[in-house]
This record gives C-alpha cells, sequence and structure tokens, in this order.
C-alpha cells in the first residue's frame, strides 16, 4: 500500500483502487461537483455513489469536468430501495448510466438486502430477480463488477439459492467501535472484497479519547488513524467530505503504519458510535 491508485484484485481479475471517495449526503448539484473534482485533484481515482443518494447527476458532470479519461476512473453506483425487481432494476441500471453520462459502471451494488419497499412475504425471490437482473448487465458489460451492501451472511444465503455470479464486493460500515466480524469473516472465506463505508464514523469519532492519543503519538489526525486503521486490515474505506483540505489530508496515509500495539487498542474499542442498523429493520 503505497497510494490512492494501488488496487485490490476482484474474483473476475478486475483492479480496484484501495480508497473511494465517497458522495453519501452529499448535495446534488455545486457541493457534489465541487467535492468530487477536488477529489480527483487530490488524487483519488475511485468515486462512490449511489441512486439513493440523488447526486449522481452531480458526479457525473465532475467526472467529465475534470478532464481525466473515464477509463482511469473507477465509478461504483447502488440501486435505489424501491427497485427489487428483474424490471425495476434493469430500468434502474440503464438510469444510472444516464445520470452518470457513462457507458458503463465499474462496479454496481444493491443497496440494501431487505428494504422497507421490498419487505413482503417474497422478498427473497425479489432480492434473487434483482441479482439477476445485475449478472444480465455484467454479462452485457453495461457493469464491470457485481456486489451488495449491507448484507450479512443470511443474505448470502438467499443469493446462493439461485446465483450465477457470485458477489464481488460487500459495502458495510465499519469504523473503529463496529465491526461486524460475522460478516466480514463470511465475506473473506468466499473471496469477497470488503468495503467500508462510514469509515470515520460519520464524524462522531473524532470526540473517542483513545484515537485521539492514538493520533497525537503518530502526529496524525483521528481521520488519518481510522482510515490507517482500515487500510491495514485490508478493508477498502470510503471516507466522504466537501471540504477540501480534509479531502487532501484523507490522502495522506502511506508515509506511516499503525504499530500492533496501535491496532489492538483500537481493535478493542466497543459501540463509540453506535452500530450499524439492522439491514431487515431499516424504514427505507
Amino acid at each position: 500500500m503505497e497510494s490512492l491508485i494501488d488496487t485490490y484484485k476482484l474474483t473476475n481479475k478486475v483492479r480496484i483502487p484501495i480508497i473511494g471517495f465517497g458522495t453519501w449526503q452529499t448535495p446534488a448539484g455545486d457541493v457534489a461537483k465541487i467535492a468530487v473534482k477536488s477529489a480527483l485533484t487530490s488524487g483519488y481515482r475511485h468515486i462512490d455513489t449511489a441512486e439513493m443518494y440523488g447526486n449522481e447527476q452531480s458526479v457525473g458532470a465532475a467526472i467529465k469536468e475534470s478532464g481525466i479519461a473515464r477509463q482511469r476512473i473507477f465509478l461504483t453506483s447502488k440501486l435505489n430501495n424501491h427497485a427489487h425487481s428483474y424490471q425495476a432494476a434493469t430500468a434502474a441500471i440503464e438510469q444510472s448510466l444516464k445520470d452518470l453520462q457513462v457507458d458503463y459502471l465499474d462496479l454496481f451494488l444493491i443497496h440494501w438486502p431487505n428494504p422497507k419497499p421490498a419487505r413482503t412475504k417474497d422478498w427473497e425471490k425479489n432480492l434473487q430477480e434483482t441479482w439477476r437482473a445485475l449478472e444480465d448487465a455484467y454479462q452485457s458489460g453495461k457493469i464491470k463488477s457485481i456486489g451488495v451492501s449491507n448484507f450479512r451472511t443470511r443474505h448470502f444465503k438467499v443469493l446462493s439459492n439461485s446465483q450465477k455470479i457470485q458477489p464481488m464486493v460487500n459495502q458495510i460500515r465499519i469504523c473503529p467501535g463496529d465491526v461486524d466480524h460475522e460478516t466480514i469473516d463470511y465475506c473473506r472465506h468466499n473471496d469477497i472484497l470488503i468495503e467500508a463505508y462510514s469509515p470515520l464514523g460519520t464524524g462522531k469519532i473524532f470526540s473517542d479519547s483513545t484515537l485521539k492519543k492514538i493520533a497525537a503519538k503518530n502526529q496524525r489526525s483521528v481521520a488519518q488513524v481510522c482510515l490507517r486503521w482500515s487500510l491495514q486490515h485490508k478493508f477498502l474505506p470510503l471516507p466522504k467530505s466537501i471540504h477540501e483540505n480534509r479531502i487532501e489530508e484523507n490522502t495522506q496515509l502511506f508515509d506511516f503504519t499503525l504499530s500492533t500495539a496501535d491496532m489492538q487498542e483500537i481493535d478493542k474499542l466497543d459501540g463509540i458510535v453506535g452500530y450499524a442498523p439492522n439491514p431487515d429493520t431499516v424504514d427505507f
């Protein structure tokens, strides 16, 4: 791990940069465009968005305006929660391509396995049909890699009953104090790459005394410590910010290493920023 453009290799041999720039809660329009262009200027080549975020058009415009060749950027989006059927998911993929102004996506994820709009007695069948839509888009070349988000072991088992292609990625919330070991172990056993959204605990992590102490000892910010911790665990963190100085700061992770003692101390943290929501009971 020497730079932002170092990569992990997915099971289909596609290379994915080891850090992505997240755009969750980034308002559409100039705010999103400026943030994405700042990230690209800072060296990011992996941009993560979602239909649910409502900012795909702004992200696509920023990528075009950056002047960076499309093939040099790894672009991810995710399926909206109301599109859990074969037809709806197929249409949603086409809409993402249109809104992002691209011919293909590098990665597309089912955002939630059992969201409220799809929570019926047929949710398992609908999830399988939704996954089939992703498989077909992958086979046609519209999506270079396919995966899921917020999935736990039980959701993978639903897919396994009908899937032709195994998910290549699972994007889940991971930050110091919130580590779902069961899901992580399942993914690693099955060669599914783990992406970590909210790696900074949606900002709540900055007040933790242990992290502040380790940051001071290493002459780093708490954000840098958290992201380095994530990388040393071989997760793929997705930090987000709309502030240019913080976007740049979050790239400066490759000239220091956390000691074994530091890593162990961070690993002991539990619940300091709460826990990821249950994907079977989320209210959206």
